[in-house]
């Protein structure tokens, strides 16, 4: 994302969508589990429920929509 000079800003729906742990690492929610549910096996949608960690090639651009985190 480009930014102008100036104050920095963070993005709200980044802020929203991830988590930072103590160590810096990015946590995020697991896709899939809004709708559809009676399709889906109990294991799956109880996998679903848990956070996992961000690949390490986004966490350069979530980190820089996120200033203060």
């Amino acid at each position: 994302m480009a930014r102008v000079s100036g104050k920095a800003k963070t993005r709200k729906s980044v802020s929203k969508r991830y988590k930072i742990t103590g160590s810096g690492k990015i946590m995020r929610m697991k896709p899939g589990a809004r709708h559809l549910l009676t399709k889906k096996s109990q294991k799956r949608k109880r996998s679903l429920r848990t956070a996992t960690l961000v690949d390490k090639s986004m966490e350069k651009t979530i980190k820089a929509n996120m200033p203060f985190s």
